[in-house]
């Protein structure tokens, strides 16, 4: 049964994701009826084949109303649910034996709070102002020839700001991992502070935002996004835009030869990875800017681990070992 139920998530990932694309193109007003009417009659026939096949696990399960049982609800309470939810059923004249079943009134309450979850997720997405400049600009976002500078230039030098937005509204992080809108915000517009700290040529703001969309691309267009967990993804989406947090502009070895306080903090190990890490958890734990703040300790953790390993990974001196053992992973037979 519990893989059952896995299998039918995995087919509503695609449907769930149609939507979530559908919304951000209403609120831009870029979508016509034809492409409209066409993803949500697939996204209906989806959810009709889960609800005929009796898995309506996309309802949360701590729903008061799925602990009702019909024995405990007076006659007078069904009653009142009876008339006020079934009154379209009776078009026809129904038989005095022909009583609505209490779990399909239930069932229709619980559907209820299923739409209006869902309207209350794309009015979170209303959280960040875009001007129509930045709108045209992400309209590209999926494309590998995005421009960054662009986007750079039409939100006011707020290119990682918008990104981040942008990416953690597309893949529904806000939600799902109930991330304080305000605190995103703040978070990343520290980060832009932090990036732009060295007045670094290459490694800013504009870098970053360019990683992170390029981290998007890979993980849409590869098709790898359908494998990995939502943790997974903030891990990917958080990492890329963190990665260069506060560079110096210099080299690590740069930092080693004249003893910073970096190299000492960090024992010469990955000085600058390990700062970006560090620094950016180390803005997190302000309350105004803590996006992490309603996970649970193992999500947390998770996620931390993730996000570490990721950004020290992008030390130039460990690539060439991870290029040859990632040639070693794909020589090897299947099996």
């Amino acid at each position: 049964m519990g893989d059952a139920i896995t299998v039918k998530k995995k087919h509503l990932q695609k449907p769930i994701f149609r939507l979530r694309c559908l919304v951000k193109q209403l609120e831009k007003g870029d979508i016509n009826v034809s492409d409209l009417k066409n993803n949500i009659e697939y996204a209906a026939s989806v959810l009709e084949a889960v609800y005929i096949d009796e898995t309506r696990k996309l309802l949360d399960t701590e729903d008061e109303l799925s602990d009702i049982h019909t024995d405990a609800v007076p006659m007078e309470v069904r009653d009142w649910l009876a008339s006020t939810f079934t009154r379209k059923m009776g078009m026809r004249r129904r038989r005095p034996e022909e009583k609505p079943k209490f779990r399909s009134i239930v069932h229709a309450v619980q559907a209820g709070i299923f739409v209006e979850r869902m309207y209350r997720r794309s009015s979170n997405m209303a959280g960040l102002t875009y001007p129509s400049a930045v709108i045209s600009c992400l309209k590209e976002v999926d494309q590998w020839s995005f421009n960054v500078f662009s986007l750079n230039e039409a939100s006011g030098e707020h290119a990682l700001k918008f990104m981040v937005y942008e990416l953690f509204t597309r893949y529904d992080l806000i939600n799902r991992f109930k991330i304080p809108v305000a605190c995103l915000v703040s978070f990343v517009e520290a980060l832009e502070i932090g990036y732009s700290k060295y007045k670094n040529p290459y490694h800013n703001l504009i870098h970053a935002a360019d990683v992170t969309q390029t981290v998007h691309y890979i993980m849409l267009h590869t098709g790898i996004m359908h494998w990995l967990t939502e943790l997974e993804i903030l891990a990917m989406i958080l990492a890329a835009a963190i990665h260069d947090y506060e560079h110096t502009g210099t080299t690590n070895n740069f930092h080693i030869q004249t003893r910073s306080d970096a190299a000492i903090l960090y024992n010469d190990r990955s000085v600058l990875e390990n700062h970006h890490v560090s620094a950016a958890y180390r803005v997190m734990q302000e309350d105004d800017m803590n996006i992490l703040v309603n996970l649970s300790k193992d999500d947390w953790r998770d996620l931390r681990t993730l996000v570490i390993e990721m950004v020290l990974s992008t030390d130039m001196s460990g690539h060439f070992q991870q290029i040859k053992t990632m040639r070693n992973t794909l020589q090897q037979p299947e099996g």
